[in-house]
């Protein structure tokens, strides 16, 4: 096998070794996406038709739940109808697109996220600035630079990642197309590129996930200095959740793209790439709707 170009296609990894078990995935996991689908579709609807659709708490929220449905849609169908009828291959073209779409989504989410820990700041630190520094001009414009630094970022790894040449078979040891996957088939010698984007890559999440934890810390600082016990009660459960998930998110998904190959093992990355790319899309309305009463 030379080259990418000569695989017709790819076979995912099996969530279960017996048909009995397949089936039984396919039930028993079935409540976790369709889940995440409904809260994201009810927030997005409760959303767009809302009153006050223009405030940056809605605009961000209405961006954040197409990234979940898209980041959930994208996976998930996939595997369950894998499970459903007991098949692994997924063409070449699929499983580019899979992974470009995957890491569009998720990566324009996590540049969100950043955003709306901004924005949380803002509110609370600087509250009588929060007309000036988040007015629909700069709301646009940081939108618009998340959804194309996603979709730049994306078509990076993409392009690079398939256009090494591959070898050592076409089993992808995961239940999606992800990139160290791939990379696994390629010869060794020929994803120095790769690793130079991925350098890149963590050192922007690494940034914007201290500005992230930076900016709550400032915002546990001033609520702390409000004398109500129930509006330090109301402001914890409020953002702690959601810094819980999103710790989560990028721990674990920065432990399947950084960890040594040594460690690895397919029971493993199934693991991660669940607690990545699956948990977050589902916790995510319930945090959006606790932290937004008016929806």
């Amino acid at each position: 096998m030379s080259n990418g170009s000569s695989i017709p296609q790819c076979l995912l990894l099996p969530l279960a070794d017996t048909r009995e078990l397949q089936l039984w995935h396919f039930w028993l996991i079935l409540g976790i996406p369709l889940a995440a689908l409904l809260g994201n579709s009810l927030i997005t609807t409760s959303t767009a038709c809302d009153q006050h659709p223009h405030t940056p708490r809605y605009f961000f929220l209405l961006n954040l739940s197409l990234l979940d449905l898209g980041c959930i849609s994208t996976t998930v169908p996939k595997s369950k109808a894998s499970s459903l009828w007991d098949t692994r291959p997924i063409s070449y073209t699929a499983c580019a697109a899979q992974i470009f779409f995957f890491l569009f989504f998720l990566r324009a989410e996590f540049y969100f996220l950043t955003i709306v820990s901004y924005d949380h700041y803002v509110a609370i630190c600087k509250p009588l600035h929060y007309g000036s520094l988040l007015g629909s001009s700069a709301c646009v414009h940081m939108a618009a630079a998340a959804w194309g630094t996603g979709f730049l970022h994306a078509l990076l790894h993409t392009a690079n990642t398939f256009s090494l040449p591959l070898c050592g078979g076409i089993a992808v040891e995961q239940f999606f197309c992800e990139i160290p996957q791939i990379l696994k088939l390629s010869r060794s010698h020929s994803y120095l590129r790769e690793v130079g984007l991925f350098v890149i890559a963590v050192c922007v999440t690494f940034g914007c996930f201290v500005f992230i934890v930076g900016s709550y810390v400032q915002i546990f600082r001033a609520v702390l200095r409000i004398p109500s016990e129930q509006g330090h009660h109301k402001a914890f459960s409020t953002y702690l959740p959601h810094l819980a998930v999103l710790s989560l998110f990028v721990s674990t998904s920065a432990f399947a793209y950084l960890k040594p190959p040594s460690i690895s093992s397919p029971s493993l990355d199934l693991v991660l790439s669940v607690l990545y790319s699956v948990v977050p899309p589902a916790v995510n309305p319930l945090i959006c709707s606790l932290r937004n009463q008016e929806l």
